[in-house]
């Protein structure tokens, strides 16, 4: 029997925080997150200061636009949030620019490194696919290549992600791009142990932390990456969208946004922080999200999130008599779980719509060995939410429809 862990003062009468129905399970906070009601106002209200002197605040106060890098009066508004930002993921505010979304600074980075003919792009199988993507098209336009190598599937040992990596590194290989957290499996990677492995060998890493700020506590100048780019939309509570990018120092000279605007040659921050009008109040919005998730408590939201979703992975594999072998540490917020033998034929496209027609919002992927789904946990998700999930898919199981 597995042990229900206790709510606390998190649980389901947290829901009106947010704006999220209430008669839908949401079990899919990590695909584009949600935000909570105060940091909309919060952003609301940004969005009405801006328009009363919208040229003043987008124009003379928001970025840095003097060439020589000085500044009168307060610092600019990107350059403030960017520094508690960066406060709360680990980094030096100067290394710090804000991001639509990773796939945003994936393309940055990717575009921006000088790859000849002959170079290795290295990827995996367990990477993101909007990433990958963005790897061949640069590879097609500089005559280098994409490999993809195959991680193991949850249930193995944290040593032999990086083992796989290691091995399939090639005299060629110039960048490595790897998850911090996996987004279809959910494993958290231990990307200080593969940066490692990488740079002995040569090779320079881009981690895609898309689901790891607010999800699991992290310390990204300590992973020793060269680049690393993440989401705060999906788990730091921020309005969408709102993304990082961070450069280890040696990298802040060849390191340029896809669009180049009025900050080219002015330094990193100028660069990405002035890419013409667009609505900056995520950005600006971000230290107020963060703010409301220390109110809450930090290692009190981590300690919930993650105990509700491991709770999640036995329970739900136990009652649909699937295997569960994901070792704890590799854990965040979110679990993958196979759904019932009778359903590894099933369309995952249309597992997924019928569970949304009873009210259960739930990612499902499909997989050679069958279908598998995605369960993410948020302080506003109940033990209720999970039980009604698990009995959703027994009922569905034993629909010959499904299959």
């Amino acid at each position: 029997m597995v042990t229900v862990p206790r709510m606390g003062k998190f649980g389901k009468h947290l829901l009106s925080e947010w704006l999220l129905d209430p008669s839908v399970a949401y079990l899919n906070h990590g695909t584009v997150g949600a935000t909570p009601r105060r940091v909309l106002h919060a952003q609301r209200e940004l969005s009405d200061r801006i328009e009363r002197q919208p040229a003043q605040f987008m124009l003379r106060e928001l970025a840095d636009v003097h060439a020589d890098g000085t500044w009168e009066g307060p610092s600019p508004h990107l350059r403030v949030a960017a520094a508690r930002v960066a406060e709360f993921v680990g980094a030096a505010a100067e290394d710090l620019v804000f991001v639509d979304n990773i796939t945003t600074g994936a393309n940055a980075v990717l575009r921006s490194f000088p790859f000849v003919a002959g170079d290795e792009i290295l990827v995996t199988n367990l990477g993101y696919g909007g990433v990958t993507n963005a790897a061949h098209y640069v590879a097609r336009t500089t005559g280098a290549t994409v490999r993809s190598i195959d991680l193991p599937w949850p249930g193995a040992a944290i040593h032999e992600f990086v083992d796989a990596i290691a091995a399939g590194i090639q005299p060629q290989t110039r960048l490595m791009i790897v998850d911090h957290i996996t987004a279809e499996t959910a494993l958290v990677l231990p990307v200080r142990e593969i940066v490692e492995a990488c740079h002995a060998r040569g090779v320079v890493v881009l981690v895609d932390g898309a689901h790891a700020p607010g999800n699991i506590p992290i310390d990204i100048a300590s992973y020793g990456a060269d680049w690393y780019t993440a989401n705060l939309h999906k788990w730091a509570w921020t309005p969408r969208s709102c993304g990082i990018l961070w450069a280890a120092p040696q990298h802040h000279d060849t390191l340029h946004p896809t669009v180049i605007s009025w900050g080219l040659d002015h330094g990193l921050a100028a660069e990405f922080d002035l890419l013409g009008t667009r609505d900056p109040t995520p950005f600006l919005t971000a230290p107020f999200a963060i703010d409301m998730m220390r109110e809450f408590g930090l290692t009190e939201i981590y300690g919930y999130n993650h105990e509700l979703a491991w709770w999640a992975g036995q329970q739900l594999s136990q009652r649909w008599g699937t295997a569960f072998a994901t070792p704890e540490g590799m854990i965040s917020s979110m679990v993958n779980v196979a759904l019932p033998h009778a359903m590894a034929s099933a369309d995952a496209a249309a597992v997924r719509a019928r569970l949304g027609a009873v009210g259960i919002e739930v990612p499902v992927f499909a997989h050679p060995a069958g279908l598998t789904l995605r369960v993410s946990a948020q302080i506003y998700v109940g033990h209720d939410d999970i039980e009604r999930l698990g009995a959703a898919v027994l009922e569905l199981a034993a629909d010959p429809r499904c299959i």
